[in-house]
């Protein structure tokens, strides 16, 4: 029998997805025939627009290719505006295949261009392959074959029967007949080039993760991996991608695209991609410069080669689901591990900090024994998931007493305009609020984690994950840098038993945030 409160949280998390993330599936709102349908003038943006066919991707890493069959060349992405040149850059340059895993891939600017770049890439004979999740897909079923029914771009997607193709009732269903498997969900975030160059971490492809978007942004953090630790993101994405739970776009809908065969399916997308509106010429220069950057960043020694870095996925499915919505994963047997195995200090980056006695005994076990440990998180006026937040309030006095140092992030950190998008910076005449979206943690000042994990019981439990692992004090240096910024007072709060600036926010959030206090901590 389906309960009031099946319904209720199926209604809701569908809502908060959708209200949450603009919501997902790729970039194809162009593609559709109601995008094509309108009265445009003719404009040939693209006709100024040309790839140096001179150089490929294997040329630009010919330098360190010795090294790259040995060691892992680690380089962390700071900034948005850096991480997405470095993704566009090495779409334009792959040469035989582009691998993606992503949980938001949103319709925005940034969406629509990256789409517009895998498409040329599959144009040249580039095999791509995406998985995304279900849940958080919310393009028309005729947008998503027509960007499948190019010969070189396969779809899946992970875990399907909780939203593409199902009405509210089929919802509703499955979430009331199989409550854990519908809550189970692909939170990795993985882009492969060439099977040899990785990118993964916090972001998700839409215009906030970038630095792009007018009124939010994000503050987040990647990773390129070259070399030696590819192979196991490799291993991973196939694992995923030959996993029953991944199926096939045309398994999944009962649909075949109607302009499927049209030559110039794709024309409106590319020439709104070579719009100089939509895609600022200062960021093709930067993306076509790129080489001279990488070289730049050799030099620097910024890229540092190691012997080992050790990626971390979570299995398809997490665990048997034998515990009902706990059971763990991989993922968090790692940081479980990692933590109590911390000798010093513990610093924390985390969007959502929703905490379970397991995880308030392991910090407090490591205060007891001399280890220090600082979490920035976000404040209420700063966080996009009140749920979250809500559930994060109602133990934060708890949490502290374990004498675990709580920051919460300021939605006008002074930051922003450090890595806020120049382009951005020039064109608006405010400030866009940032939010905290970087999963990254640093022990003992040399081992550091960036992946996509939350301190949350859903990435604890149902959500797959994925970290890297980097023993390096050289890279710890570079993350803490940064971390040791946005604990100033002038980026973040420091939170005590005395103080928290819920009241910086108006009425109506703060009573949307109290409402919240009825979902259950094991779904957050």
């Amino acid at each position: 029998m389906i309960s009031v409160n099946s319904i209720f949280l199926v209604i809701l998390v569908d809502m908060r997805l959708k209200i949450k993330y603009y919501i997902i599936f790729f970039l194809l709102t162009l593609l559709s025939c109601k995008k094509e349908q309108k009265a445009t003038p003719e404009t040939d943006f693209c006709a100024s627009i040309h790839r140096d066919d001179s150089t490929t991707l294997s040329k630009e890493l010919a330098d360190v290719a010795e090294q790259m069959a040995t060691k892992t060349g680690v380089y962390v992405l700071e900034d948005g505006s850096g991480s997405m040149v470095a993704r566009a850059w090495l779409t334009e340059y792959a040469e035989k295949t582009i691998d993606i895993q992503y949980f938001i891939f949103s319709t925005d600017n940034v969406g629509l261009i990256a789409c517009d770049y895998l498409i040329r890439a599959a144009d040249r004979g580039v095999k791509v392959r995406i998985i995304v999740d279900d849940i958080m897909v919310d393009a028309d079923i005729q947008d998503i074959l027509t960007f499948a029914s190019h010969k070189n771009i396969t779809v899946k997607i992970y875990n399907p029967g909780v939203n593409l193709g199902r009405n509210i009732f089929s919802k509703i269903g499955k979430f009331a007949t199989d409550f854990r498997n519908a809550n189970q969900r692909m939170h990795n975030k993985t882009f492969i080039v060439d099977g040899k160059v990785v990118i993964t971490g916090g972001r998700n492809i839409a215009d906030e993760y970038f630095d792009y978007d007018h009124e939010y942004n994000f503050r987040d953090r990647d990773i390129l991996l070259l070399g030696k630790a590819s192979k196991s993101v490799n291993t991973s994405f196939n694992q995923f991608w030959n996993s029953e739970l991944s199926e096939d776009i045309t398994s999944v809908v009962n649909d075949v695209a109607i302009n499927g065969s049209e030559e110039n399916r794709f024309d409106k997308l590319h020439e709104y991609a070579c719009n100089p509106e939509n895609f600022w010429t200062q960021v093709r220069d930067r993306i076509s410069v790129l080489p001279t950057t990488f070289n730049t960043i050799k030099d620097s020694g910024g890229l540092v080669w190691l012997d080992e870095v050790e990626f971390i996925s979570d299995d398809p499915g997490k665990n048997e689901g034998k515990d009902g919505l706990g059971g763990g994963g991989i993922s968090t047997s790692t940081l479980i591990d990692l933590v109590k195995n911390a000798k010093s200090t513990i610093e924390i980056q985390t969007p959502y900090l929703i905490t379970t006695d397991l995880s308030q005994n392991l910090f407090k076990d490591a205060v007891q024994r001399g280890v220090k440990i600082r979490i920035l998180t976000n404040s209420l006026a700063s966080t996009d998931n009140v749920e979250a937040f809500s559930s994060y309030q109602t133990d934060r006095n708890k949490l502290l007493k374990t004498g675990v140092r709580i920051f919460e992030f300021r939605p006008d950190a002074a930051e922003r305009t450090r890595i806020m998008t120049g382009e951005l910076q020039e064109k608006l005449d405010h400030k866009p609020i940032f939010g905290l979206h970087a999963k990254s943690m640093v022990l003992d000042n040399k081992i550091s984690l960036i992946g996509t994990f939350n301190l949350d019981p859903r990435s604890a439990n149902l959500n797959t994950e994925c970290i890297v692992v980097v023993n390096s004090e050289t890279i710890s240096e570079s993350v803490l840098k940064g971390m040791e910024e946005e604990f100033k007072p002038e980026n973040s709060w420091e939170i005590t038993l005395d103080f928290n600036p819920d009241s910086k926010v108006n009425n109506y959030k703060r009573l949307k945030t109290w409402t919240r206090k009825i979902l259950p901590k094991s779904i957050l």
